[in-house]
């Protein structure tokens, strides 16, 4: 292991072009793709800030009971979807709307708006059909005069949401094809570059493995030194944009940080294995 070791920084060496090459094109290829994965990121959380705002809103008729009120909402908060439950009384709405309308806050006068009960749901229960049922589930409540919850509104977020959630799949797998392609094919020109070296290498009796395993070491580290300069390249893109666009932007956390690292030592690795096996097959 250790002449394995060996022989590969001397053929970084011997070629700092070629690996230099290398190394920057795995880089790229993995910028590319991980331009588009904080794109992807940052889609997903503002999708998921908006996403939070959904909730239900059921309206008491004036006639009921602050008891009755206080007992329904205590019911609705055992509910396994519902996260919180608030009472919101006559003035509050009023104080609310005024606040809402700002210029307009003079179009109200007391006691116009009902008393309500605003439902917010858990995360994972706020698609349609969750929604939904909830709101039923409320609506049938003796003392409930009408349920709001913007229906069209959530629908046609859940939809951007799968459509985006899909499009980030088949295209990340797009871009994850052709960075693999294109390292692959980098790191062939360099084990075609040393094709007299294993042609000896076999001529004096060196096993396949033995051969083998200086190219893997230098596509293992090709691929670490590629990830490291693609996560750099996404830092300074993310400040960039943050910088002209004026707006934070989410990075990636240290868990798909260091999974874009392993992919990257795996492309490396595996673009040199698929190399030097295409190559010792036709020696």
């Amino acid at each position: 292991m250790r002449l394995a070791f060996r022989d590969a920084l001397h053929a970084v060496r011997r070629a700092p072009l070629l690996s230099m090459l290398s190394v920057t094109t795995i880089a790229f290829s993995l910028f590319a793709f991980a331009l588009f994965g904080l794109v992807a990121l940052n889609i997903k959380r503002a999708l998921e800030s908006v996403e939070e705002r959904v909730e239900i809103r059921a309206f008491v008729t004036d006639s009921t009971p602050a008891e009755d009120v206080t007992n329904a909402a205590n019911e609705i908060s055992r509910y396994r979807e519902v996260q919180a439950v608030k009472i919101v009384s006559q003035d509050e709405a009023l104080a609310r709307a005024r606040r809402d309308l700002g210029e307009f806050s003079d179009v109200f006068e007391r006691g116009v708006l009902p008393a309500s009960i605003d439902i917010r749901l858990k995360p994972g229960s706020r698609d349609p059909r969750s929604v939904a049922a909830v709101a039923t589930r409320v609506r049938t409540m003796p003392f409930v005069d009408d349920v709001r919850y913007g229906e069209e509104w959530i629908t046609q977020l859940y939809r951007l949401r799968n459509m985006a959630g899909v499009t980030g799949l088949v295209l990340g797998l797009a871009f994850a094809i052709v960075a693999v392609i294109i390292i692959g094919s980098t790191i062939r020109i360099t084990v075609l570059a040393r094709s007299k070296e294993i042609s000896i290498m076999r001529l004096v009796g060196a096993t396949d493995g033995f051969i083998r395993r200086p190219f893997l070491i230098e596509g293992f580290a090709k691929g670490v030194l590629g990830g490291f300069l693609a996560l750099a390249l996404t830092w300074i893109a993310s400040l960039t944009l943050e910088h002209y666009l004026n707006f934070h932007a989410m990075f990636f956390d240290d868990r798909i940080a260091a999974f874009g690292l392993a992919g990257g030592a795996l492309i490396g690795l595996f673009g040199s294995g698929m190399a030097v096996n295409r190559h010792l097959r036709r020696v």
